[in-house]
């Protein structure tokens, strides 16, 4: 008798490769966008910053992009609306953690490491709470935007970029006035913050975003086998 091995990575059937590593990603970048967020980044030269977790946050703006053009609105609002299924375990896991007694070894050893962890992470449950919020507000209006955008007609590599560009612009900047208002309003003076965090986003959503999607759509279309790399 011998054994067959299991074929590696191979998604559920019926279910595009393209589709499955996407989802995958997705869950992922809504998890760690919540932890980076604690972190404020200057953005040199200047006194503004932006929270930490834009970046996590645009790659969920380019994989709904890329969901939505290739498997269509509808399939994309439902995966945004799963992400929430990853938010909730992930800080139901996080205050487990937390109320957990340390070790032994940890506490005589690693007092500072203990102190530092809980202070941080017990502290940033205004980030998890205003996180949902601005995730399902300017994600779903991101798409929505997208959507609209797109013409009839068969579209170009160009439009495509435009359509994100303007989308990703749009719904950042919505995220940006909800989530510094809730996560951080009270604790410190947020004007800064704001002002970089709209700014970086609205930025990066103009530079970087459309180059994102059209990357995107192309390595899911690869994986789906329907076309080369080099196709839009």
């Amino acid at each position: 008798m011998t054994d067959t091995a299991p074929a590696a990575a191979a998604p559920p059937p019926n279910m595009p490769l393209g589709l499955f590593v996407f989802t995958l990603l997705y869950g992922g970048m809504t998890v760690l966008a919540g932890v980076l967020a604690f972190k404020q980044v200057q953005l040199w030269p200047t006194d503004l910053a932006v929270e930490s977790g834009i970046f996590a946050f645009l790659l969920l703006v380019v994989i709904s992009s890329t969901l939505s053009q290739l498997y269509g609105r509808q399939f994309a609002q439902r995966i945004v609306w799963w992400g929430f299924l990853p938010l909730l375990i992930a800080s139901l896991l996080m205050l487990l953690v937390l109320k957990l007694p340390a070790s032994t070894e940890m506490l005589a050893g690693r007092a500072d490491d203990l102190a530092a962890f809980e202070r941080v992470h017990s502290t940033v449950w205004r980030v998890w709470a205003a996180g949902p919020a601005a995730y399902i507000t300017s994600l779903l209006l991101n798409i929505w935007i997208f959507d609209r955008l797109k013409g009839s007609g068969e579209e170009t590599t160009i439009g495509l970029m435009v359509r994100g560009a303007i989308a990703s612009a749009l719904s950042q900047a919505v995220d940006s006035v909800i989530f510094i208002t809730l996560a951080f309003y009270g604790l410190f003076p947020i004007m800064n913050l704001m002002i970089g965090q709209v700014l970086a986003k609205v930025v990066l959503s103009i530079v970087l975003v459309p180059f994102l999607i059209t990357g995107g759509v192309r390595a899911a279309r690869w994986l789906d086998g329907r076309g080369t790399p080099s196709g839009l």
